[in-house]
């Protein structure tokens, strides 16, 4: 069986953890090695955040180096232009359309780029562009982009979508669990 190398990119606070957390969980249900790497950067500052999801029959690495990823779900589009190199000839990114200006376009020392999605789709990269920020709050709270993300994520997978949602409920607190439920059930059929 192939190892498949998933990448979570995203800017600190939005996420990209918890989603790592509900990945690793749901295919270690599912009977996969998994191991799962948590790159912070400066998180705490709304600099860039990766994690690393690799699975399949014996997975000896966390870390996914160029060239390497099946799926990048990203956050934010910029971050998807920041780790586009590291796909596979034919990989798949999944980006919310969300712009998060990043230190040198809030002080003025840099402009945020126009033609982002239109520019990987032009090298051939596969990308399923998603507005996960309104699809959020449809579900009640800004804070679910990444369960809407992880539910476009779901899409690829021949995992069931009963297994996605009891992962969810295994992995969020109780009181989060409806939100993230509807969150994921939008996301999976917009």
């Amino acid at each position: 069986m192939k190892t498949t190398n998933i990448m979570i990119v995203g800017v600190g606070g939005q996420g990209s953890l918890l989603a790592s957390k509900l990945l690793g969980k749901l295919l270690t249900d599912e009977g996969y090695d998994v191991k799962v790497s948590e790159v912070h950067g400066m998180s705490q500052r709304g600099g860039s955040v990766v994690t690393y999801v690799r699975f399949g029959e014996k997975v000896y690495s966390p870390i996914i180096t160029e060239g390497e990823a099946d799926y990048i779900v990203s956050f934010e589009k910029l971050e998807a232009a920041r780790w586009a190199p590291c796909l596979v000839e034919g990989g798949q990114i999944i980006v919310n359309t969300q712009e998060i200006d990043p230190m040198p376009v809030i002080i003025g020392a840099a402009t945020y780029p126009s033609d982002i999605l239109s520019e990987l789709t032009a090298k051939g990269v596969k990308v399923d562009a998603v507005d996960a920020l309104s699809l959020a709050l449809q579900a009640g709270s800004a804070k679910a982009v990444n369960i809407v993300l992880m539910a476009r994520l779901a899409k690829h997978f021949e995992i069931p979508y009963e297994k996605w949602i009891a992962a969810i409920e295994s992995t969020v607190a109780p009181k989060f669990f409806e939100l993230n439920r509807k969150a994921f059930e939008i996301g999976y059929y917009a």
